[in-house]
């Protein structure tokens, strides 16, 4: 009677955490496309993001970007309002954020240990060799676009591997004295060398928008 009992309660536990599995719907990419912050626009962010979830048996979800863009005269595309409504989960079923709100005005879920790729692999941050921490935004810490102004926010809303720069974020919250994942400060450059001087490589946020 014992025995049937308790082979009742780990039944019951398997079924539970089977039954609690949430599938992934938040990543950082495992690397960039290799040409810097020129992703062939969000087009391509997109497009990559995807390509990477299908690998990692993921590609039934619609895929996006969290990229921001820039525009003459308003704002542009903001990442916010592009990534769906959430809820976000890694790719162990850890809750990222309940829901836009949850992402940006109270989140203290993203860190080094959370914010990982599709493959569930932890992201380097400070004091890792190389640093990968920085990751491409080109948003203001509420998600949305710049407001017009003189400075390049996007690496020419992410078509250039040269000159300008973009707002990047910190996977791990350490570092630069701004613990924001999404906007800790600007890049030294566009191109694959400057963003890997920094600390980064080109990688950004993937997000299911469905």
């Amino acid at each position: 009677m014992r025995l049937f009992l308790a082979l009742s309660v780990v039944a019951t536990l398997a079924f539970s955490l089977t039954a609690e599995a949430q599938d992934m719907s938040f990543f950082v990419t495992s690397r960039g496309p290799g040409n810097g912050a020129d992703l062939s626009g969000l087009a391509g962010a997109d497009a990559h993001c995807q390509s990477l979830a299908e690998a990692a048996g993921e590609g039934n979800r619609t895929w996006r970007a969290y990229l921001s863009t820039e525009a003459d005269g308003g704002r542009g595309e903001s990442a916010r309002l592009r990534v769906g409504n959430g809820p976000w989960y890694n790719a162990h079923g850890v809750l990222i954020a309940a829901d836009a709100n949850d992402l940006h005005l109270y989140n203290r879920t993203i860190s080094k240990a959370t914010a990982v790729d599709e493959n569930g692999d932890q992201i380097n941050g400070v004091g890792d060799n190389p640093n990968w921490h920085d990751v491409l935004t080109g948003s203001m810490g509420d998600g949305m676009a710049f407001f017009p102004d003189d400075d390049d926010h996007t690496c020419n809303n992410w078509t250039s591997s040269g000159e300008g720069s973009a707002m990047v974020g910190h996977t791990d919250r350490f570092g630069g004295g701004n613990p924001s994942w999404n906007a800790a400060h600007q890049s030294r450059g566009c191109s694959q060398a400057q963003l890997q001087a920094t600390g980064g490589g080109g990688l950004f946020y993937c997000f299911a928008a469905d």
